[in-house]
């Protein structure tokens, strides 16, 4: 198995552990930058327990990303999950969290596909990354198709995840001048059903 279906295995479990127990002491009117934030701080401690004692990474919580900071006062880019490898800790495998109140509600994640992932903002030395979606209600199957008429792509079935609600899109990046960065890049999109 590789190592990017390893970190989303790590991730699925984690969202199986926040059972209705957790989910149900979430308190649901916040808004909704801090509900996303709730989750996933909720999440991250979840997917921990799922991974190996020795394995070739750690879950974080809100690591930033070096790479592509603006000159101060900018603040660095800021994913809500990485996994940040051991062997060198400027490689972070991104995951970026959007809270979806319905199935149609799918504008600012993606947004953050087309102008955080595609423009090497975020993940500039990964070739892939996912989004998490939180929906919170409607249909995951209804959300997948309105996000691939946004982003103009096909969404696949991942064989290993193929009873999960996850798909997995193919894009072309706009690398920066003079940097190196994968120019291909998939992203995983899993729709993570809340209520």
């Amino acid at each position: 198995m590789d190592a990017c279906a390893l970190m989303l295995g790590w991730v699925w479990g984690g969202y199986d552990l926040l059972g209705e127990d957790v989910l149900r002491k979430v308190n649901w009117n916040q808004a909704k930058d801090d509900l996303e934030r709730e989750i996933t701080q909720l999440l991250e401690p979840r997917i921990r327990r799922c991974m190996p004692a020795e394995t070739f990474c750690y879950i974080q919580h809100a690591p930033t990303e070096r790479e592509t900071r603006k000159p101060a006062p900018a603040q660095p880019p800021e994913y809500d999950l990485g996994f940040v490898l051991f062997s060198n800790e400027r490689i972070i495998w991104p995951m970026e969290a959007k809270v979806l109140s319905t199935d149609q509600d799918t504008a600012s994640y993606v947004s953050d596909v087309l102008h955080q992932f595609l423009t090497c903002r975020y993940g500039p030395f990964s070739e892939e990354g996912a989004m998490l979606g939180y929906l919170l209600s409607g249909m995951p199957s209804k959300a997948f198709a309105k996000i691939a008429v946004k982003l103009g792509v096909k969404l696949a079935v991942l064989g290993a995840f193929s009873a999960r609600n996850h798909r997995v899109s193919s894009h072309s990046r706009q690398v920066p001048a003079g940097k190196a960065y994968p120019k291909s890049f998939r992203c995983h999109h899993l729709l993570m059903v809340l209520r």
